[in-house]
């Protein structure tokens, strides 16, 4: 069985079938049997533990037909924002710990070139723009800048 990207991300993140299928608008037979066809188990019943910061994150971003995802929740200034535990998180900051397995150094901002884009996997830290500037450097000291 081939299971959706944005169905598996969820069931990975351990949300309940109803959940998803009503956050991402599908059939929640169909969730139910990509748990199995993923070989993960069944999300418990009864009182959930406290929610983290990815828990509200999954809650709170809907994919798009472009392979990106956009923001329902919260903006500060234009920034996808969530509070946690008294404390403002960014959107950009999560994807990116979902991505990589690790806080940011500095901003998280996305990388894809759609703008607000908060799908994980398209945002760059500042150790990654200044490893791209380093490779273009040296990719312009090798080749020379294109005219």
């Amino acid at each position: 069985m081939k299971v959706r990207a944005d169905v598996a991300e969820l069931l990975h993140a351990g949300l309940p079938d109803r959940t998803i299928a009503r956050e991402l608008h599908v059939d929640a037979k169909g969730v139910s049997a990509a748990r199995v066809a993923l070989g993960l188990p069944k999300a418990k019943p009864g009182r959930k533990p406290a929610a983290t910061p990815e828990d509200l994150f999954w809650r709170r971003v809907k994919p798009t037909d472009d392979g990106h995802m956009e923001w329902t929740g919260h903006t500060s200034a234009g920034t996808p924002i969530l509070r946690h535990g008294g404390q403002l998180h960014t959107a950009y900051r999560i994807a990116f710990h979902i991505a990589n397995g690790r806080d940011p150094e500095g901003y998280a901002l996305p990388s894809c070139g759609r703008e607000h884009c908060t799908k994980p996997g398209h945002h760059e830290d500042r150790a990654d723009r200044v490893r791209e500037k380093r490779v273009n450097a040296l990719y312009a000291g090798i080749f020379g800048t294109p005219e």
